[in-house]
């Protein structure tokens, strides 16, 4: 088992109160529940701010794909066909 630190923080208790609901619906403690979430989103934040380098060649064939139309198949022309439920009525 890795070292623990702690780490203690102060919140109002009606934020208290719907961490304890959301960590009791996931069958969580309050401490695994507050750990999971912040750590998730410590990682989506960094993810967000991460910067992939490349050189030209590889930058300018990425930006061709993305310029390039999409080969037709069946599936996209079902998507493109498919009256959305929010039109239908």
């Amino acid at each position: 088992m890795s070292a623990t630190v702690p780490l203690n923080i102060r919140i109002k208790p009606a934020v208290r109160n719907v961490i304890d609901r959301a960590a009791e619906l996931t069958g969580k403690t309050r401490t695994d529940f507050m750990i999971e979430a912040s750590e998730q989103r410590a990682v989506d934040v960094l993810l967000d701010r991460s910067v992939i380098t490349v050189d030209p060649e590889t930058y300018a064939a990425f930006v061709e794909r993305l310029d390039a139309p999409p080969e037709a198949n069946e599936r996209l022309r079902r998507t493109m066909t498919t009256v959305p439920p929010w039109s239908k009525g």
